[in-house]
């Protein structure tokens, strides 16, 4: 695959919601270019555009206005299927909220996007052991989420989203719900993941700790890049 591409490519991109107070404009004429292994943090005040815009990133919202590729593909010309292949062979998402199917343990949670992509079961269970391992959660393998700490949860996340070795992961406030301590453990794991895996790695944060250490800091201000 040529890499002549970038990584994330957006043009002129606005987003506009119908309210019952009409038109709501939450993103304006935003512009940037995400090279391949980049760690970039979009900051800015609580309603500043910041989720909305990693959500168009990520194709699971679509802009009103302007054009996005990921990984040299235009968004806007593939459909909802397309959208999810594309993230299903290059993207990682680690959210706020975990996100772990609760009838499922934590092995089971990680091995998921394999055999999404119909990995064989043995394959994937070896995957997400060597990911779990990686995180610090050999001993919980078999553990159900809801019997794991915040930050346990956190790093089963992690394992799942970096099961694909994506070549984005986006995640968005990826410490917000846990305390310092395993905020700080979740974030060397990003950032360590990330070189490994040289992965693009676009996070949301109101962390100033966590927005100093990436690359690139992207400050939206009332839905403007300023």
């Amino acid at each position: 695959m040529s890499h002549s591409f970038k990584t994330i490519d957006v043009s002129h991109v606005g987003k506009t919601v119908v309210t019952s107070d009409g038109d709501l404009s939450i993103l304006h004429d935003i512009s940037l270019q995400i090279e391949r292994g980049e760690s970039i943090a979009i900051v800015g005040s609580s309603g500043s555009g910041k989720s909305t815009l990693l959500s168009l990133l990520a194709g699971l919202d679509r802009p009103s206005t302007g054009q996005i590729s990921l990984m040299g593909e235009l968004l806007g010309d593939l459909d909802e299927d397309g959208c999810a292949q594309l993230r299903g062979e290059h993207v990682g998402f680690v959210f706020q909220s975990f996100q772990l199917l609760p009838h499922l343990n934590a092995i089971e949670n990680v091995m998921l996007p394999l055999e999404l992509r119909g990995i064989p079961e043995l394959e994937a269970r070896k995957e997400a052991q060597y990911w779990l391992e990686k995180v610090g959660l050999s001993s919980r393998l078999d553990h159900f989420p809801k019997t794991l700490s915040g930050g346990e949860q956190q790093r089963v996340a992690l394992a799942r989203a970096f099961i694909n070795r994506p070549a984005i992961l986006f995640a968005d406030e990826p410490t917000g719900s846990l305390d310092e301590v395993s905020g700080n453990r979740v974030i060397e794991l990003l950032f360590e993941l990330n070189q490994e895996n040289h992965s693009t790695l676009v996070l949301v944060t109101h962390d100033p700790a966590l927005a100093a250490r990436c690359t690139r800091q992207l400050h939206l201000q009332g839905g403007r890049l300023v």
